[in-house]
């Protein structure tokens, strides 16, 4: 029963994409972790290769629209590729097994779980709270070195937690290259995509056990729904879209820490 749930969040992980261009692994981590009883650690790598792929294909629709600034997509998305590269190969093989806080002890899989967490909880405020992107106040706009670092930022965290930064990376995209909403939006699909896809490359070492045919299932659910998100996209109005997107996120992020970081003891 609980599968059979999963599939079907499957195909709202991927409507949630295609309307607002982010959101894709925030849901498709705990989909994979609590309804198909899949290990923390392996979540966040079928996490990226599913949300790559379903962003490729929603990338694709976006360059017909004309809603991909390609300039933009490639300076921003190769600083970001850059830090989920460094995380994945670099940084996480580094992360202990077992990772001690104070009294506090906690497998390296539940670790990476809770800092997912906390990272919907910020990615909830973010999007709860009502956002005014005026551009004239804004002293960071057209920096090329600060809009650099904060691809690598983002893309570090998409390599460190499986999340494809999609709602960290619009609110730059809107202010910093002062892209339009739907600009924003098709953008960010290219780069979700170059950064889920390279990372999921990057850690298949032969040692991760994938099983492809609940890959590709899962994977063509998500695209039915980014396509149907696409189609749909301009119906409904993207701020009430995110407030209740950012609701519900934040509900997930708590339920995920009580469950693991209070239940658990």
């Amino acid at each position: 029963m609980l599968e059979i749930i999963g599939y079907i969040a499957a195909i709202g992980m991927g409507l949630v994409l295609g309307l607002t261009g982010s959101g894709g692994a925030i849901l498709t981590v705990p989909i994979l972790v609590y309804l198909f009883s899949t290990d923390a650690l392996l979540a966040t790598t079928y996490s990226l290769g599913i949300v790559g792929v379903t962003s490729l294909v929603g990338t694709i629709k976006q360059l017909r629209l004309g809603n991909v600034v390609w300039q933009t997509a490639l300076t921003f998305g190769l600083a970001s590729v850059v830090g989920v590269v460094v995380a994945r190969r670099l940084l996480l093989p580094f992360v202990p097994d077992v990772i001690q806080i104070g009294s506090l002890v906690l497998p390296k899989a539940i670790g990476l779980l809770l800092l997912f967490a906390f990272l919907m909880l910020f990615a909830a405020y973010k999007m709860i709270k009502p956002q005014q992107y005026n551009l004239n106040e804004m002293p960071t706009a057209n920096n090329p070195v600060i809009f650099t670092l904060k691809g690598l930022l983002i893309g570090l965290v998409t390599g460190f937690v499986g999340a494809s930064g999609g709602f960290l990376i619009i609110p730059v995209l809107v202010l910093s290259a002062k892209l339009e909403m739907k600009q924003a939006i098709g953008t960010s699909l290219f780069i979700v995509m170059a950064n889920c896809l390279i990372g999921f490359a990057s850690s298949l070492n032969g040692q991760i056990p994938i099983s492809w045919g609940f890959f590709t299932c899962f994977a063509g659910l998500a695209i039915i729904g980014i396509l149907t998100g696409i189609q749909y996209a301009t119906k409904i109005s993207n701020a009430k879209l995110k407030r209740a997107f950012g609701w519900f996120v934040l509900c997930m992020g708590l339920f995920i820490v009580m469950k693991e970081l209070v239940l658990r003891f």
